[in-house]
């Protein structure tokens, strides 16, 4: 745990590129926005086990097919299904339609595909209480506005470990983009 904290300490430390996204409207304290196509790398495993990151920090230091070493970007996307969870990483705009090539078995290169989310925020340390109420008031506002939910959540976090306030933090969700209102 230690050892994570250090290597995170150390990314974030730098200049870090933000996945760019477009907010088309806000309701209450929700954006709905707009998320055009990203290169990403995932890995998936059992859940509470450093092995996720692990593996994408690898990646990311030159565990791949041309060895090179790639910039952290945030945020760090986790998803928890049935005890498993899934880790990724938005990789730098520069790579636009293709990566290096893992080395590791099962982590996976791909490019998302454009879509619609809704976005709660909520500061601090991430934990399952904080996930909880952030979800329960997000699909609150997406039931009252009517806007269709299309997935299971994810969780979003943006900061390093050793950044104490001012923690970003977020929740989120694919949506329909029916019934969603443009300024």
């Amino acid at each position: 745990m230690l050892f994570q904290f250090v290597l995170m300490s150390l990314i974030m430390a730098q200049s870090i590129q933000t996945q760019p996204y477009d907010v088309i409207t806000v309701h209450q304290e929700v954006e709905i926005r707009y998320y055009p196509p990203a290169m990403k790398v995932k890995v998936s495993g059992p859940l509470r086990n450093n092995r996720n990151f692990n593996a994408l920090f690898r990646y990311i230091s030159g565990d791949n097919e041309s060895r090179e070493k790639i910039a952290m970007t945030t945020p760090v996307y986790m998803e928890t299904q049935d005890e498993v969870q899934t880790m990724e990483f938005v990789l730098p705009k520069k790579y636009k339609e293709t990566a290096p090539r893992p080395s590791a078995k099962g982590v996976e290169v791909y490019q998302s595909e454009r879509a619609y989310f809704a976005a709660i925020r909520y500061g601090g340390y991430s934990n399952e209480s904080k996930v909880l109420k952030a979800k329960q008031r997000l699909f609150s506002v997406l039931d009252k506005e009517q806007i269709e939910i299309m997935g299971d959540i994810l969780v979003l976090s943006y900061d390093a470990p050793y950044k104490f306030y001012n923690r970003r933090n977020e929740v989120m969700v694919k949506v329909s983009p029916q019934n969603i209102d443009s300024p």
